[in-house]
Parts: C-alpha cells; sequence; structure tokens
C-alpha cells in the first residue's frame, strides 16, 4: 500500500574543485509525479572522464523519459543503457578506450510516496529520517572491501591512501552488477536524500550531514551549510580539492510550502 502523497524540493551543486577539467555530471528529468535524479563522476583520470560521466547521465535520463517508472527493473534497464551508451564510445574512439564513470541514481514517485535507487563505484545515495542517517550506499572500492573484511576501521574510507582505487564503474564493471534498493523504499513526510560524489562525502562526515539538514528547513540551505563544512575540513589539508557534485533533496507534506 503506497504511503500519502508527497512534494519534493531540491538543490544542487557541481564545482571542478582544483581540477582542470570537471567530470562530475549531474541530471534531473520529472515525469508527471515521478523524478529521475543521476549524478555520475568520471573515473581514474583516464582521457574522456568528462564524456563518459556525461553519457552515463544523458543515457539513464533518457531512459527514464522513455519508460518513466519508478522499479527496480526499470532502473537496471536504465543504468543496462547507460553501460550500452559508454561501449560504443569507447569502441568508436581508441582515445577513450579507458573511460569509465561511476553512478548513483534516484527514481521518486511522489504520489505513491516511494523511492528506488541504484549506484556503481563510490558515488553515494544517502537517505535521512528525522534529521539521522538511516540508510546509504555501500562503495564498490578497494576501502570499503577493507573495512567490510575488517582489515581497516570505517575511517579508512576517507582516509585510506588507495581510498580512490573502485572496484567496479560502468563501463569498467569487471564483472559486478550495480547495486540497487532492494524493491521500492517508503518515503515520509520530512525524509531528506542525497546524492553524492566522493568529492563531497571526502570532505563531510555523516554526522556533519545531520546536523546540517536538522539546523535547516530549505534544500538549497541544507546543501550549502554541508559545501561550507565540506570547504573547512578541506582548508585544514594540502590535498588537491576534486571535482565535487550533489544534489539535496527534501520531501514534504503535499501540501507543506516549501
Amino acid at each position: 500500500m503506497s504511503g500519502a502523497p508527497l512534494r519534493l524540493s531540491w538543490a544542487q551543486v557541481n564545482d571542478i574543485g582544483m581540477r582542470a577539467e570537471n567530470q562530475d555530471h549531474i541530471g534531473v528529468a520529472r515525469n508527471g509525479e515521478l523524478t529521475c535524479f543521476v549524478l555520475a563522476d568520471g573515473t581514474g583520470g583516464y582521457t574522456g572522464g568528462a564524456l563518459a560521466s556525461q553519457l552515463v547521465v544523458d543515457a539513464m535520463l533518457a531512459a527514464f523519459c522513455a519508460a518513466p517508472a519508478c522499479d527496480t527493473s526499470s532502473l537496471r534497464a536504465a543504468v543496462g543503457a547507460a553501460s550500452a551508451s559508454l561501449a560504443r564510445a569507447r569502441s568508436a574512439d581508441q582515445a577513450y578506450a579507458e573511460m569509465s564513470s561511476t553512478v548513483a541514481a534516484l527514481v521518486v514517485d511522489a504520489a505513491a510516496a516511494e523511492a528506488v535507487w541504484t549506484h556503481l563505484g563510490d558515488s553515494r545515495v544517502y537517505l535521512f529520517r528525522a534529521n539521522r542517517l538511516h540508510s546509504v550506499t555501500i562503495d564498490h572500492s578497494l576501502a570499503r572491501q577493507l573495512v567490510d573484511n575488517s582489515r581497516t576501521g570505517y575511517k579508512a574510507l576517507r582516509t585510506h591512501p588507495h581510498r580512490h582505487i573502485l572496484l567496479a564503474a560502468i563501463g569498467a564493471e569487471n564483472g559486478m552488477e550495480p547495486s540497487t534498493s532492494a524493491g521500492a523504499t517508503r518515503l515520509q513526510a520530512g525524509d531528506a536524500l542525497l546524492l553524492c560524489s566522493d568529492g563531497l562525502w571526502e570532505w563531510i562526515e555523516e554526522a556533519q550531514m545531520e546536523l546540517a539538514l536538522a539546523v535547516t528547513s530549505r534544500s538549497d540551505d541544507w546543501l550549502d551549510t554541508m559545501c561550507a563544512a565540506a570547504d573547512t575540513a578541506f582548508g585544514a589539508s594540502s590535498k588537491v580539492r576534486d571535482n565535487f557534485s550533489a544534489c539535496a533533496i527534501r520531501v514534504h507534506a503535499a501540501g507543506e510550502p516549501a
């Protein structure tokens, strides 16, 4: 049984950081009460990273627009379309033969108060409820594997020297399937969702995301507060700031003002 109808508001950021090229892309498409959000991050520093992420976003949004649905089978089909698009581009030009991209995608049915999501690589989908972290996707990365094997602590996801080594991405699946939510997840008014690339979550911990959510009421304010916290953390480091992108989504009751 579906929940009470909901309404969404959202804000986005897509920043080049300190890199020569922005290899992150974000896209949003709507069809009636259905909204599809896609975020992709070109991987590994290979030529064509920006093209790879753009192809992934474009292919997934095109698949959604051709057959709008909020179910896991449609989402898997959209990922398949993105993989096929990337494969065609890789085979058409040898210069792009190694390009690949992470993906994090979310479809929300506001009328049914449900959501489904998928991801591959280390771009993430977060769900917050009552201002607390409810769930987060598990990275397809070496650091995550080490954490799961209890060889290192959770903080290694942000600090391990090989944290950026991915086990899979679109175009470099290595036999791995994208992780997809187990059916539709029921949403409630007051929930919040976040899609982001590693260029953001590397610099802000989940407790800071929760705090930023609790002290704001608008999607843009929540995102701005998280970005400010990430900027502060980066300012205290000696690292080069990567591209970063995010889409911060807040869930409202149907009649609630933004």
